[in-house]
């Protein structure tokens, strides 16, 4: 049963942009927050950004700080990951993942996960 999909990678050259989506079904616990997590080959997967599905409270890794902007719509279960001025070192696969957690910053914090989503970027 597919609780998280996540679409929307692609091939982009450096400053462009590129939009991510996550829906999700999960009706075995109330999600307190989801994030994204990117993984680039050969490395750990990291943590990208997370929002709260109630209040919205969001957080970024510094990295991507002024670039990315994660949003949710409660209406339609699905977040968002708007991301600008992209670079070659954002090159990874992108996961959502759905916590029902207050701590939400590493990926031992969350049950779900969707199946990633290749984002490549040219230089």
């Amino acid at each position: 049963q597919v609780q998280l999909v996540d679409s929307g990678g692609g091939l982009v050259q450096a400053g462009g942009s590129l939009r991510l989506s996550c829906v999700h079904s999960i009706r075995t616990f109330r999600v307190y927050a989801m994030g994204w997590f990117r993984q680039a080959p050969g490395k750990e997967r990291d943590f990208v950004a997370t929002i709260t599905w109630s209040g919205g409270i969001t957080d970024y890794a510094d990295s991507v700080k002024g670039r990315f902007t994660i949003v949710r719509d409660n209406a339609k279960n699905t977040v968002y990951l708007q991301m600008n001025s992209l670079k070659p070192e954002d090159t990874a696969v992108y996961y959502c993942a759905a916590t029902n957690t207050r701590t939400r910053f590493t990926e031992l914090d969350y049950a779900y996960w969707g199946q990633g989503t290749q984002v490549t970027v040219s230089s």
